[in-house]
């Protein structure tokens, strides 16, 4: 049995940024360190603007603190099948609330959208995508899963993540990183989304979770075994302590699951 994930909470969202960048550029630095460059995956939800909070804010200029967009590749951990400029699309949501906002000394990041013209072919675009995946994790050696030095994930209130959802087949999917969804409870219906196993083989990976809307499903997940069985409580199973949950005062209000104190 792995030891069990972080779970951080702070006073408010502002607070909860502040360690989130610290955290965020630990995970960077060690990532130049090994290849040279921060492969991350992104979700959608809230995340988005928290992330643009923690990383566009003023550095305290040395280099540990130093965001390096022109080193990052951002994929993206699931996404909906429609255009990309759709109110949908995760990918606008990371362009409207950080991409755009990123200052032109800051460099820019390497995204890795999905391919648009295979929005009535889900299935092909998981394949592609995919694709992309490999021509970045295994282009001199193959591998059998990809290495993400952080994926930066949500937590829907059944307990979702990614668009991997409770009780889904797809859950069970052991063989191809990225999968496709035609049949998600939650709109738009088709998706793409990394699989379980790419998910708990990252270097790190992390969980924002706020407001009082996240509060009874954080109570499930931490303190309950049924919790244990949905998608984020598979991802603390599998990925052990190498997740971490930033969370504020009121989603963690009456979960009885130890706190930590600071990174």
């Amino acid at each position: 049995m792995g030891k069990a994930p972080n779970l951080y909470s702070f006073d408010d969202v502002d607070k909860l940024a502040a360690t989130l960048r610290r955290y965020i550029l630990q995970c960077q630095n060690a990532g130049f360190e090994r290849h040279g460059v921060f492969k991350v995956a992104v979700s959608g939800g809230s995340l988005p603007s928290t992330l643009s909070k923690a990383l566009l804010a003023r550095s305290n200029g040395s280099q540990e603190d130093n965001v390096q967009f022109d080193k990052w590749e951002i994929f993206f951990a699931d996404e909906r099948a429609v255009p990309l400029d759709h109110s949908d699309s995760n990918y606008k949501l990371l362009k409207d609330d950080l991409l755009d906002n990123i200052p032109e000394d800051a460099g820019k990041p390497t995204v890795h959208t999905v391919d648009t013209k295979y929005l009535e072919d889900v299935q092909e675009m998981a394949d592609q995508y995919e694709k992309t995946l490999v021509k970045s994790f295994a282009a001199k050696d193959s591998v059998k899963l990809p290495i993400f030095d952080l994926l930066l994930l949500g937590c829907g209130p059944d307990g979702h993540t990614c668009s991997l959802f409770p009780n889904h087949p797809l859950l069970r999917e052991g063989d191809a990183w990225v999968a496709y969804i035609e049949d998600s409870p939650k709109p738009p219906a088709k998706r793409i989304t990394l699989t379980m196993p790419v998910v708990t083989h990252g270097v790190k990976i992390a969980f924002v979770a706020t407001g009082e809307g996240k509060k009874d499903i954080l109570r499930k997940i931490f303190d309950s075994e049924e919790g244990q069985g949905l998608p984020c409580g598979l991802v603390n199973e599998g990925g052990a302590e190498k997740v971490s949950w930033f969370t504020d005062k009121v989603a963690t209000e009456g979960v009885s699951f130890p706190r930590r104190g600071s990174l």
